[in-house]
């Protein structure tokens, strides 16, 4: 995936992306014959993770809380919204609103039986990688496995690492809260055939070593695509519009265009302003951050070293600019 923006282009109307979705994803799901299109085998038989013998370390604990923090503390997973400051982290149950219905998100804590605590490497990076649990069951989209799907493999053992380190916590996961087909996992096989190609970031020597470290947790570990991009009419991104903003963000808050466009993006914005936004959550202007995106500045990226901040503010600033005005609806 490239991050470049080619035209501006126009959302479609709530409405109309839930009716195309409906049909475009009931396509050749009938009796499992699209996953068995996509992924041969039997429906609950998890695909094989293929990693070189002897490439990777035992999971560092140090090194996962930091691309941990990259991804904004995973905050999404803790119920801040329902419960407040004392929900317990990682444990899930957190509604996000999508135009799809409501999902739940999951418990990613260290318990054996409600949380990740039994899962190998190898069912943490084909999550990460694929969106498939260690049954071979698909994980709806709200899960940004398309971008993780570029973590390396490294990072991902260590991210793995982090996390068995935290406190367990029993919880139980939570049914979406969306009408069929959408809430039936069987139809994110069609999802992935339309709109999943995973993520590969090959070094640009042409740039230099900050600038890659920037692209890289742009667009993998801080997903910032997911959330600050608009979606096409079957709920996948429009990459022709990349990172030009979204008025259907998580939990259906309005994502701001972080183009460098000087009118209706952070083009006014310096290398310096956007180190200082990351790391405090404080606008140019002086003006707070408010909703999700000061959850992920204070459980994540103000954590992160001031190299990695140095990294994303640069890189973001060389992307193509995208003229997108944001608004809410009328």
């Amino acid at each position: 995936m490239s991050g470049s923006g080619e035209s501006l282009g126009r959302r479609p109307a709530r409405g109309v992306a839930r009716s195309l979705a409906v049909g475009v994803l009931g396509l050749g799901l009938a009796g499992g014959g699209l996953h068995a299109l996509l992924f041969p085998g039997p429906v609950g038989a998890a695909t094989p993770v293929r990693v070189a013998a002897g490439s990777l370390r035992t999971g560092d604990v140090d090194r996962g809380r930091n691309i941990f923090e990259a991804s904004g503390g995973c905050t999404c997973h803790t119920n801040f919204p329902g419960e407040g400051e004392d929900a317990p982290p990682l444990a899930g149950g957190r509604a996000l609103e999508t135009p799809f219905g409501i999902f739940y998100s999951s418990n990613i804590t260290p318990d054996a039986e409600t949380g990740i605590g039994s899962w190998s490497d190898a069912d943490f990076i084909r999550a990460m990688r694929e969106g498939l649990s260690p049954e071979g069951e698909h994980y709806f989209p709200v899960f940004p496995y398309p971008a993780f799907s570029g973590l390396r493999d490294q990072d991902l053992i260590d991210m793995k690492a982090y996390i068995d380190s935290l406190p367990a916590i029993r919880r139980q996961n939570r049914p979406p809260g969306a009408p069929f087909p959408f809430s039936w996992r069987a139809t994110v096989a069609g999802w992935k055939w339309i709109n999943f190609v995973p993520l590969e970031l090959d070094e640009q020597p042409e740039h230099g070593a900050a600038w890659n470290r920037g692209r890289y947790l742009v667009h993998a570990a801080a997903h910032c695509g997911e959330c600050h991009t608009p979606r096409t009419l079957t709920g996948g991104l429009d990459r022709s519009m990349w990172l030009a903003g979204s008025r259907d963000g998580p939990e259906g808050e309005l994502a701001p265009n972080i183009t460098p466009d000087g009118a209706t993006g952070i083009g006014e914005w310096s290398v310096a302003d956007l180190v200082w936004y990351l790391g405090t959550g404080l606008k140019p202007d002086g003006d707070d951050t408010q909703g999700l995106m000061s959850e992920v500045i204070e459980h994540g990226y103000s954590r992160l070293p001031e190299s990695d901040l140095q990294a994303i503010a640069e890189y973001l600033r060389t992307i193509p600019a995208i003229e997108n005005e944001v608004k809410g609806r009328d």
